[in-house]
């Protein structure tokens, strides 16, 4: 994490440099022909590829064990050049119910208007997966754990499942990151991330990863992301390499703060209900042991009171902050129904276990007496 990311170094700087330019000088006209060629892997254009940009593809890349990364300029650009790449018209994908809203709502608004097919289901249950395959399945796409239900699903096996039925598993990574599960030694094809939260980690850069197992996908990937333009910033690279550095001890902290707190919310009595991997009353505890390397920062919970209690809760919390995103240093409160799920159909919300009363709490770094205390307060206004 900290010395990882390739890069030439000839005046010896401490930190990988901003290259922040849009074209790149050739040696002469043949270097340039050989460039384009592809017989010469100098740098062109940034949008193609750029020396900062390599330098934090090839760390994310290796902290997930994958031979190539392919980095973009936000999560959705990484979603949507996988589904590109990947998936063509009268083609159909399984995916998690539970799943990032926007990565739904893209494939059933957009994608299907192209002739891709996609069916959701419980992926936590492998009879779910097995039941939705079709004779042109071509991929399963998983989140775990889900978003953001936190239901857990098993990878192995679902690269097991995918595997005998000729598709490809790609796994969103995002809420662990590969600190804590590394689905590409389970098994995965490729894995992707939103670097916005967890691995940049302070609430200040929007940003993508794709990263592989294979090197003839990872080329595939990375000619539909240049032909897209999804590319980032060198700027934003360079942050997200020195967000990385930081990783290991954001997470350790933010799951030990984690578990207490969740324990906290389940011995509540205004509490109906607690999700996070760590306590043993969560369904795939078990899984979560063998699977991820700890636990994670990221708790939902539902107050007995439903829907009215939660927004009596987060508009009296002031540590914890009131909006979207997770993984950063900072506590984060939010309502999935009306806010990062508010486009996928109220049905679907039902059937991924999506209540209305559901509380997403992305746990930060703070003191953790501060954000029990933050929360009881807000639990003493109901």
């Amino acid at each position: 994490m900290i010395h990882g990311g390739e890069f030439d170094n000839p005046l010896g700087s401490a930190t990988v440099p901003i290259y922040q330019t849009s074209t790149f000088i050739f040696e002469n006209a043949d270097h340039g022909a050989r460039c384009f060629s592809g017989e010469d892997d100098g740098y062109i254009y940034t949008r193609i590829g750029n020396p900062t940009i390599h330098a934090l593809e090839t760390l994310v890349a290796d902290l997930e064990g994958g031979s190539e990364g392919i980095a973009t300029s936000s999560g959705m650009a990484a979603v949507n050049t996988l589904y590109m790449a990947l998936l063509s018209q009268g083609d159909h994908m399984i995916s998690s119910a539970a799943v990032y809203g926007p990565s739904r709502v893209v494939m059933e608004q957009h994608w299907a208007r192209f002739g891709v097919e996609s069916t959701y289901v419980n992926t936590a249950n492998p009879d779910e997966i097995l039941a939705a395959f079709k004779p042109n399945t071509r991929l399963l796409y998983v989140e775990t754990p889900a978003n953001p239900t936190m239901d857990i699903t098993d990878l192995q096996l679902c690269a097991k499942i995918a595997h005998e039925h000729n598709a490809l598993l790609v796994v969103d990574n995002t809420f662990c990151s590969p600190y804590l599960q590394r689905p590409l030694e389970l098994g995965a094809d490729a894995v992707f991330h939103s670097m916005t939260k967890f691995l940049n980690g302070h609430a200040d850069i929007v940003a993508g990863m794709i990263i592989t197992k294979d090197k003839a996908l990872g080329k595939k990937l990375r000619g539909m992301m240049v032909n897209m333009g999804c590319n980032m910033d060198p700027h934003q690279a360079y942050m997200v390499i020195r967000g990385v550095k930081t990783l290991g001890i954001r997470i350790e902290r933010s799951q030990q703060n984690a578990l207490t707190i969740a324990r906290f919310l389940e011995s509540h009595p205004k509490v109906a209900w607690v999700k996070y991997p760590g306590l043993e009353s969560h369904p795939q505890h078990e899984l979560a042991k063998i699977q991820m390397h700890g636990f994670g920062s990221m708790i939902s919970f539902e107050l007995k009171g439903g829907l009215d209690a939660g927004k009596v809760l987060m508009n009296n919390v002031k540590v914890a902050i009131l909006a979207v995103s997770l993984g950063g240093v900072e506590t984060l409160i939010q309502h999935p129904a009306s806010m990062t799920h508010s486009k996928v159909s109220h049905d679907a919300k039902v059937k991924a276990g999506i209540s209305d009363g559901l509380v997403r709490y992305s746990v930060g770094i703070e003191d953790v007496d501060d954000l029990i205390d933050d929360l009881k307060e807000g639990l003493d206004k109901i």
